[in-house]
């Protein structure tokens, strides 16, 4: 195996919250030097997000207010993924539940590890193309409004750090690579 001399044994598992969507634990690790260390980390199923692309070039995305950062942010539509959906069917699920959008093709784009530092999360990323409208239906604890912004518009605002979110600047940086 590559880089054996970087991995960590797990020597026991201690789940200390059990979520509706994520879980927090504490493994004792085994260090490559012999010596103990434990780990937190929230693990979590997993998820999907997707970026639509209409024909006029425009992105879809959806302002949604973030309470752990309190604040609202625009993000590509996303969500947990459900016990043994795909990632492309969860993807695409979310894209018509948030913005009320089908897609004619989704095409997957990569998976990132949002923040490998304390969690064990993948985020599934697709890109949606052929486009067309149908009816939104949130979670009803969901609050959201779509924006449509112009695809060099959207470039610009992950370049100056107006769109923060990772998954969403992961996208648009990969769509504009794809368009060079």
């Amino acid at each position: 195996m590559e880089f054996e001399d970087l991995i960590e044994k797990q020597l026991s598992a201690h789940t200390l919250f059990e979520g509706r969507v994520i879980n927090l634990r504490v493994d004792d690790v085994l260090l490559p030097n012999g010596k103990t260390s434990s780990r937190e980390y929230v693990e979590h199923r997993g998820g999907a997000a997707i970026l639509a692309v209409d024909d006029g070039g425009y992105i879809h995305l959806v302002r949604q207010f973030r309470y752990p950062y309190r604040e609202a942010i625009l993000e590509i539509p996303a969500g947990k993924l459900e016990k043994g959906e795909a990632p492309e069917i969860a993807a695409a699920r979310e894209l018509q539940e948030e913005t009320g959008l089908v897609a004619e093709t989704v095409e997957p784009y990569g998976v990132i590890y949002p923040s490998p530092g304390y969690t064990n999360e993948r985020l599934y990323i697709f890109k949606a193309s052929g486009i067309a409208k149908d009816v939104a239906h949130p979670d009803e604890d969901e609050f959201l409004n779509l924006v449509r912004i112009p695809f060099a518009d959207a470039l610009d605002m992950v370049l100056s750090g107006q769109i923060k979110d990772a998954k969403t600047c992961f996208a648009i940086l990969k769509f504009a690579n794809e368009r060079k």
